[in-house]
């Protein structure tokens, strides 16, 4: 496997200018505005040190499910099916390109039974074969054909990038959404053990009001947050039960259980992103965008060429064969020039909308590259930040998890309502899933930033000599 080679900046413009006179060609103007020069760091300051981005990126994170899951999605997803057969779909078009490059050799046979009267009132009755061999070849001098040949293979080249893109996005979709399901099995978990903390200090109220050493409104209250936190259970079972479908839509499977491990036993990878120039080179959609301006360039080539007079030769070879008389061997030879006098400008405008399809390619080129490093940036710029969050979060944590133990025990000792008590827990609770939530987040941010560095793709040697 070769490494993909990025030529810096945007692919010459290969547009052919007539003259008519000397039938030669020249280049057309490039289009300086949508070059893109690479910035000389991250924003974001992440250290360089750290795991290279490497194709099965998904295995840093330590689950061996997960790695399972992107795996199962790669070979089963929908989306990268249709992909793979438009891959093919080009390949049958420059295949179709090249071979008009080579002569056309057709073959033919007549058969003809014929039966007259002659001049003197005798019928008679001929029977005539011809079999004839045909070809025919069109001599390339303005690389009309050369260049839709090329075209068609930066148009494969670019499908080929296309289907490693997609790959991509389909084995991010299904870290993202393992990790999400992650997290949400967490927070049910949490809230699951607090629902439990407020049935017992439920249970406990309802004696006290029995035995007369609470009021009607302290039981009321009581049970208006257990009921709070009771509500928050059928809302994250269902968000389980949709993301567990979403998942096993991503893997090309129908609606069921996903097998899982727990947030708390995944890792978080550190990651060297490298320099943002290397970037260039790193990504399939960017190298999709500029297969694509080339094949822009080469299909204005060639409908430029389109202009000027089209050679062919021609020659056939048979014979006769009438009854059982010898044959007669037959051949032609020719040649012939066609060359456009007037078709009401059809051809000039076909040129013309070949030219804007090469600027609108060229500027495409241009989006691809500046949301590739947009998302890099803001992919790094989160696992930063989030990194800081989750530590401030985590000291939150902490404190409103003592607050609560202490709230606890004054109330059993008589010295704060159970309404303290229940806001320490509420506070505890919310902060607790908070922290479950930026875990979540920043192991999404990591899959963002293998994502915007281009998940260790590199193009197969294949496609390189296509």
């Amino acid at each position: 496997m070769r490494r993909h080679r990025f030529r810096a900046g945007l692919p010459a413009a290969v547009g052919l200018g007539l003259t008519l006179a000397a039938c030669a060609t020249a280049p057309a103007p490039s289009l300086p505005g949508a070059a893109v020069e690479a910035p000389a760091t991250w924003r974001a300051g992440i250290p360089e040190s750290g795991a290279t981005v490497e194709a099965g990126w998904w295995s840093a994170f330590g689950d061996p499910r997960l790695t399972a899951l992107v795996e199962q999605a790669l070979a089963t997803n929908a989306d990268l099916a249709i992909a793979e057969a438009r891959v093919r779909e080009a390949g049958a078009s420059a295949a179709g390109a090249r071979a008009a490059l080579t002569p056309s050799v057709d073959i033919g046979a007549g058969v003809q039974d014929q039966r007259r009267l002659t001049d003197l009132g005798i019928v008679t009755e001929t029977l005539a074969a011809q079999p004839e061999v045909r070809i025919g070849y069109e001599v390339d001098l303005w690389g009309r054909l050369r260049n839709g040949d090329a075209a068609a293979r930066a148009g494969l080249q670019a499908s080929r990038h296309g289907r490693d893109a997609a790959a991509l996005s389909v084995a991010a979709a299904t870290a993202r959404a393992y990790m999400t399901l992650l997290s949400l099995d967490a927070q049910l978990e949490s809230v699951r053990d607090i629902l439990e903390n407020r049935s017992d200090a439920l249970a406990l109220m309802q004696r006290r009001v029995d035995a007369g050493y609470a009021s009607q409104l302290d039981l009321a209250r009581a049970r208006a947050e257990h009921s709070n936190v009771a509500q928050r259970i059928p809302a994250l079972e269902l968000a389980v039960s949709r993301q567990e479908n979403a998942l096993r839509l991503l893997t090309g499977g129908l609606p069921g259980p996903v097998e899982r491990s727990r947030l708390q036993d995944l890792r978080l990878p550190v990651i060297a992103p490298g320099l943002p120039s290397s970037l260039l080179a790193r990504r399939p959609d960017i190298a999709q965008a500029e297969s694509q301006l080339v094949a822009a360039d080469a299909a204005f080539a060639s409908a430029r060429a389109a202009l000027l007079p089209q050679v062919r030769l021609t020659a056939a070879a048979g014979g006769l064969f009438v009854e059982r008389l010898d044959p007669i061997s037959l051949w032609t030879l020719g040649s012939s020039v066609l060359a456009p006098l007037f078709d009401g400008g059809r051809r000039e405008a076909q040129a013309d909308a070949a030219d804007a399809r090469r600027e609108q390619a060229a500027w495409a080129y241009r989006r691809a590259v500046l949301g590739a490093f947009s998302e890099a940036e803001s992919a790094l710029d989160a696992l930063v930040r989030l990194g800081a969050q989750r530590a401030r979060l985590s000291d939150q944590r902490d404190a409103a998890a003592e607050a609560a133990v202490r709230a606890g025990r004054l109330y059993d000792a008589g010295y704060v309502s159970h309404l303290d008590q229940f806001d320490a827990q509420r506070h505890s609770l919310e902060a607790d899933l908070a922290l479950i939530q930026v875990k979540e987040a920043r192991l999404n941010a990591a899959i963002a930033v293998y994502q915007a560095l281009g998940g260790g793709w590199t193009p197969d040697a294949d496609q390189g000599s296509a």
